[in-house]
């Protein structure tokens, strides 16, 4: 039972940091407007944690190896808690980029130590239901924390979202004191290891995979309100039952892909970006109306749900006897892709249009599922070395 409760502790870990990092998706048009910028500029919120959790994925990770597992998360939730109430606190535009960047060096921490811990933390047998629950925390993140903050914000300011967010993390970190066993480190991640880990063709792989369906969604999603303000004609307070409905096809998608992942993993992580594909693709048409938008936002969300247990299952794959190094790679690339889709996305919405994001994006997902397809023919029984 004790290590359930650790899990649930790692799971509220990165609901929170997850929460925290998309936060501002819902709120991107009022930090905007307070204080004067476009919104391309306002999705830098979103770049600027991305690229440094890339960075610090493998830095942090290999600069506290020999560290307590246990203490490093506590450290990472605790500037995690301070990160929140500095932008919460930011008289100037230039703080809340740095309160940004330090949610970045959490992330890249947190998640490449926290997303390979569920063996460590219940028996073999649970493995996999363990791994589902920690990783069920990024759909909850846009169940739960984007349009909560959305409403926060609706009704206290967007100032307050994050207040409440460090409040909550503030909670988090007490969790893992009290139900956390000590964990010392089984197997010292070091950069040879990374190394080793990018010579083989099935990192390459999964590589290429996650770069081209994360671009997909984060190029998109960072700017689905004004989609649904400029397109779809949706309010404030609509936007954010839009949003909860996207984020509840999550949660059934990372449930679903965690169940079948492990068994059928092309066909799952093709599956999911196919969706995606459909829906970004179709969202500039069918998104004109509010019942066609909400339509293929469950589309989008139960086909990203499946995202990211689908491309850790692929890098773990890769390297089954280096979990802690897959994480690292996994994250590292997950959350870098992130920052260059948020970039991406804000230069075409300022160039162009919400629309023109959308299609672009949908794009990218449809080349994913061609890779997919062509892996799949070239070799039809899956192996540790393709």
């Amino acid at each position: 039972m004790i290590g359930w409760l650790a899990v649930i502790a790692v799971m509220l870990g990165i609901f929170s940091i997850v929460t925290t990092e998309i936060l501002p998706i819902g709120l991107l048009t009022r930090i905007g407007a307070d204080f004067t910028i476009s919104d391309g500029m306002a999705g830098l919120m979103m770049t600027m944690p991305g690229f440094l959790a890339a960075l610090a994925a493998p830095v942090v990770t290999v600069a506290t190896a020999r560290i307590d597992r246990r203490l490093m998360l506590c450290v990472f939730m605790a500037l995690l808690a301070a990160a929140n109430f500095l932008a919460a606190a930011a008289p100037d535009y230039w703080l809340v980029l740095v309160s940004r960047v330090i949610v970045g060096i959490v992330i890249g921490g947190f998640w490449s130590i926290g997303a390979s811990l569920a063996e460590r933390l219940v028996p073999a047998e649970s493995v996999g239901r363990a791994t589902a629950v920690i990783f069920s925390a990024v759909p909850l993140g846009s169940v739960l924390g984007v349009p909560a903050g959305t409403f926060i914000g609706d009704l206290a300011g967007w100032r307050t979202a994050f207040i409440a967010m460090g409040g909550l993390t503030v909670g988090v970190l007490i969790m893992l004191l009290i139900v956390t066993p000590p964990l010392p480190p089984h197997q010292a991640t070091r950069l040879r290891v990374l190394r080793g880990m990018l010579d083989r063709g099935a990192t390459r792989f999964a590589l290429l995979l996650t770069v081209l369906v994360v671009l997909a969604h984060f190029g998109t999603y960072t700017y689905v309100t004004p989609f649904l303000e400029q397109v779809t004609d949706v309010g404030s307070g609509l936007i954010t039952i839009f949003l909860l409905i996207y984020g509840a096809a999550g949660v059934l998608g990372n449930f679903l892909g965690g169940s079948l992942v492990a068994r059928h993993p092309r066909a799952v992580f093709g599956t999911a970006a196919g969706m995606m594909a459909a829906a970004t693709l179709l969202l500039p048409v069918l998104g004109q109306w509010k019942a066609g938008a909400i339509a293929l936002l469950i589309v989008w969300g139960v086909g990203y749900g499946a995202v990211p247990v689908s491309s850790q299952t692929w890098f773990t794959k890769a390297s089954p006897h280096t979990p802690e190094a897959a994480s690292v790679v996994f994250t590292a690339s997950f959350q870098a892709t992130i920052s260059l889709g948020a970039l991406t996305g804000g230069l075409v919405v300022d160039a162009g249009s919400p629309s023109t994001v959308m299609t672009l994006g949908g794009m990218t997902a449809a080349l994913m599922v061609i890779a997919v397809w062509a892996h799949y023919a070239r070799r039809p029984t899956w192996s540790d070395n393709a």
